[in-house]
């Protein structure tokens, strides 16, 4: 089954046209798509659009580069959604949410403790209603690691991965599973490119992260000059041909592992995608 895991379907660079990158979508053969939330003003949104299509889904949090302008009233908004959602069979995890010591506006001292805060409160939620995480994971890989040992297992999946092998191994025995998308078709990313090769075909889920990392095939002109592209689910297909090729693995075998693997860290999804 082919699953687009993250995709930011809600984002205003859809808006002209979302009917139709849906459609583009489902001709692709994508048969679900996780929405993530990024912060409060956009929790009744992704589950509306969720709730709109064949195989949507959706996961509340917020995310760590909207931490800055978050306070204590949206982390109780988001307990008060997962409270009256709970009972959503498309509430499928707790996300996006994560740490990024990337980006220097949220990087200082200050914000990464902040950062760290708003992490751990979200991860206590997800402990609370029994749901996986999505984890935005850029330079921090360490401390989020920190931070789960701390805690029974809570697994989900850790979005965009792009840390060591010995790191992948700790996620995973943490009960994750490794999201693999436009960054991988990439032949410069040689660290993404080679655990995507190498590590265990149980361990891999395919992501866009719509509108945001385009593929290499989007992301270049006619010239090979880079250019800026919108990404959108559709391109999951071709993201599992690239990853097929780089197992050296049937295409099909792939589509359908990583799609079992997705339904395995998110529980929910399996009983959403079995029923639609």
């Amino acid at each position: 089954m082919l699953v687009d895991t993250h995709c930011h379907l809600d984002a205003s660079e859809f808006d002209a046209d979302r009917p139709d990158v849906i459609r583009r979508a489902r001709q692709a053969g994508v048969q679900g798509i996780v929405i993530p939330a990024v912060c409060r003003s956009n929790f009744q949104t992704v589950r509306d659009l969720a709730a709109s299509l064949p195989g949507g889904a959706y996961a509340l949090g917020i995310h760590p580069l909207y931490v800055p302008q978050a306070d204590e009233d949206d982390l109780a908004a988001l307990e008060d959604r997962l409270h009256a959602w709970r009972g959503d069979p498309r509430l499928v995890a707790i996300g996006e949410i994560g740490l990024d010591f990337f980006v220097p506006e949220v990087s200082a001292p200050a914000l990464r403790v902040r950062q760290e805060r708003f992490y751990t409160r979200q991860l206590d939620l997800a402990r609370q209603f029994g749901l996986p995480v999505l984890l935005h994971v850029r330079k921090s890989q360490d401390v989020l690691l920190k931070h789960l040992r701390r805690r029974p297992p809570i697994g989900g999946i850790a979005h965009a991965f792009n840390g060591s092998a010995q790191q992948a191994g700790q996620f995973l025995g943490q009960g994750f599973a490794l999201g693999v998308g436009g960054a991988m078709t990439f032949d410069r990313a040689l660290q993404i490119r080679r655990l995507a090769a190498q590590m265990p075909a149980t361990a891999l889920v395919l992501e866009t992260d719509a509108p945001d990392i385009p593929p290499a095939w989007l992301g270049r002109d006619a010239a090979g000059r880079p250019q800026s592209a919108r990404n959108e689910p559709a391109e999951v297909a071709r993201i599992a041909d690239s990853l097929a090729a780089l197992r050296a693995e049937p295409r099909d075998a792939v589509i359908a592992q990583c799609g079992r693997n997705a339904m395995r860290v998110l529980p929910k999804l399996e009983a959403l995608l079995s029923s639609s």
